[in-house]
């Protein structure tokens, strides 16, 4: 599956801006159900390239800050978050996490303490394999990757933080007193 068919699956799926993560996994695995098993074990494996080439330190630091904290699952279910908002915002998030700041959910949320995370559209393919086959989607050959915790800087350390992700942190950090 190329890289187009990948993306242009999650643009059907947010076509008119449907209100949550979850419908748009809902929309794309209705979608993916439809088609031979070998392009939803495609999809799938297309799926793990993104989660591994978005597993980057920085991005973690930035949904620990956006969500008040961020574990190893969280860390997944965020760029579930960000999947579920297209191909041009995990793109600029992964080349520079700090442009989250741009997006008006993230600065609605340094207010509100909303959290994003979609653990649903980790389990796109997953579910409509299972759907159109009644079957498990078969193990990966290339499994999802995120850094080492115990490899992480301090994403406590605000003044890291305010250095590597300064707009951000200007929305989630407290300002000195």
């Amino acid at each position: 599956m190329r890289t187009d068919d990948f993306w242009a699956v999650i643009d059907r799926a947010t076509a008119d801006r449907p209100g949550s993560p979850d419908e748009v996994a809902k929309r794309a695995t209705a979608e993916l159900v439809g088609r031979d098993p070998d392009e939803i074990v495609a999809w799938g494996r297309h799926l793990d390239k993104v989660m591994n080439a978005s597993g980057k330190e920085d991005l973690w630091a930035a949904a620990y800050l956006i969500n008040g904290g961020c574990s190893e699952d969280g860390f997944d279910n965020f760029r579930g978050w960000l999947i579920a908002n297209g191909r041009d915002v995990v793109a600029r998030a992964v080349r520079e996490p700090d442009s989250l700041a741009d997006l008006p959910a993230v600065r609605a949320a340094a207010a509100t303490g909303a959290v994003f995370e979609a653990e649903e559209v980790l389990g796109i393919a997953e579910a409509a394999h299972r759907e159109a086959t009644g079957g498990d989607l078969p193990p990966s050959e290339t499994p999802r990757t995120r850094p080492d915790p115990a490899m992480l800087w301090d994403f406590d350390n605000e003044e890291e933080m305010q250095k590597r992700l300064p707009r951000l942190s200007a929305l989630f950090l407290e300002p000195p007193d």
